[in-house]
């Protein structure tokens, strides 16, 4: 008998910690060794000259999720999870969108159905808590909490999922008492609402009056309050998608008092900009999403903060609607206000690649950073780790093996998402997945998916790691 099933040879490999020359040895779905020379495999991966790195834990997707404007979702869990393992991505978290009136844990039980028998990689469920009512916070998320979704969204804008300050307060007070953990979409719903009805009025309804109608002051607000109404309860929350300048001076004051604060960031406020939003007709529309990305000078103000640590996690926040069809941009027309057009880009297979190739490649962050960013940081907040984001004995065997010097144009023809475009299309990059293994198994190969469907597993979520700094026990409310 073999000592190990499979034995990766060579490679450059990088945790959060370190970066080693080693062989990594896997025995049944799991890191069973690593040391400067194994043998005894079954299978040897030859990865010399490549990186290895832990696979990615994309903690900020939607896939298959139900929309409150008639569009649609246009990945299920199938092709969703398959363009995450082409992408170097082993773990997904989406998110069960609750509606008013709902069931949460129906809710959940429907989302977690969907996933079954098609996922292709591991996945956990985040909740979206639209109706934080008597059932939902007395009961019903306590008990999800206790059976291992232990993260959940709310919002501050967005008619029919937003949230009042006091229903906010709720919904942070159950999360200090569970020791859960929560994420906040930071704008200001009225400003928001204001201003396009200002916008609209005056005939300003094309895509780029998007970035017009939630303008940096408006996300900065929102962030501010979030932070207050944490900061009154002491318990750490997690803003997702940081777009602008403003927020990241947020970030730090709330730090500087010594607030236990996380904060996330996503590609499209990379290489993205306001112009985007402004192609000839509605191409605009392929580029829109909240908050909007910024200008030029903002991005390089986003690219410090994944260098100097005022961000904590990078993730994609995949949104998948087609352009084409009357089901996803299109679903009002293009002649409609920029109102009614679905938010969101798709990014899910890109995300890693973009950043290992503009990040790590042109040294703005080491690989150390990387690793941190992508995997092993969302695995501690989301009590993954060190099962996922890490590679250790006895870590999950999810790796993605590098080929560093790769030159790929991003084209959508490129990509194994169910979406038409991707807003990276003619993107010059370096460095691209060569294999992607998950629980020891090679699913992606030399541009080819080798997963089956089904074969991805449901991760009941711990509370978050005791290595995050999330602060003092405090008194039950």
């Amino acid at each position: 008998m073999s000592k190990f099933d499979t034995v990766i040879r060579g490679g450059k490999v990088a945790t959060s910690a370190a970066v080693v020359r080693c062989d990594i040895g896997i025995r049944e779905g799991r890191i069973a060794a690593l040391a400067d020379s194994l043998d005894g495999a079954d299978n040897v991966i030859d990865a010399e000259g490549r990186t290895v790195t832990p696979g990615g834990i994309d903690s900020h997707c939607h896939i298959d999720q139900p929309s409150m404007d008639g569009s649609v979702c246009a990945d299920d869990f199938l092709t969703g999870t398959r363009s995450a393992l082409a992408g170097g991505t082993t773990t997904v978290i989406p998110f069960a969108l609750q509606f008013k009136g709902q069931s949460l844990r129906e809710t959940v039980n429907e989302y977690r159905g969907r996933a079954e028998n098609r996922a292709l990689a591991d996945y956990a469920i985040h909740m979206i808590i639209v109706d934080p009512n008597e059932q939902v916070l007395g009961q019903e998320l306590p008990g999800l909490i206790r059976d291992g979704y232990t993260s959940f969204k709310v919002y501050m804008t967005y008619d029919g999922l937003m949230l009042n300050d006091r229903e906010i307060l709720d919904v942070l007070a159950l999360a200090r008492r569970e020791r859960a953990f929560v994420m906040v979409h930071a704008e200001n719903g009225d400003c928001i609402s204001w201003l396009t009805d200002r916008l609209e009025q005056s005939g300003k309804i094309s895509p780029k009056y998007h970035a017009h109608s939630r303008p940096r002051p408006v996300e900065r607000e929102g962030t501010n309050r979030a932070i207050t109404l944490a900061e009154l309860l002491d318990v750490p929350i997690l803003l997702v998608h940081v777009s602008a300048r403003e927020v990241v001076d947020e970030i730090h004051r709330a730090r500087a008092r010594g607030l236990k604060l996380f904060a996330e960031t996503c590609p499209q406020y990379l290489f993205l900009t306001e112009d985007d939003l402004d192609k000839p007709g509605f191409e605009g529309a392929k580029c829109i999403c909240s908050p909007p990305p910024r200008d030029k000078a903002n991005q390089q103000v986003i690219w410090d903060g994944l260098r100097n640590g005022t961000f904590d996690v990078f993730s994609s926040d995949h949104a998948p609607t087609r352009f084409e069809g009357s089901d996803g941009k299109k679903i009002h027309g293009e002649d409609t206000s920029f109102r009614w057009i679905p938010n969101g880009v798709p990014g899910i297979e890109t995300r890693m690649p973009l950043l290992f190739s503009e990040g790590v490649g042109k040294n703005i962050i080491d690989l150390e950073r990387f690793v941190e960013l992508t995997a092993t940081t969302p695995a501690k907040l989301y009590g993954l780790y060190p099962q996922k984001g890490t590679i250790a004995v006895g870590c999950d065997a999810d790796l993605v093996i590098w080929d560093d010097s790769r030159e790929v144009t991003i084209s959508n023809d490129l990509l194994h998402h169910n979406v038409d475009y991707t807003p990276y299309e003619g993107m010059k990059i370096t460095g691209w997945p060569a294999i992607t293994l998950s629980r020891g198994e090679v699913v992606w190969a030399e541009g080819e998916i080798l997963a089956e469907p089904g074969r991805g597993e449901f991760l009941h979520c711990g509370l978050p790691d005791s290595a995050v700094p999330l602060g003092r026990p405090v008194a039950r409310i």
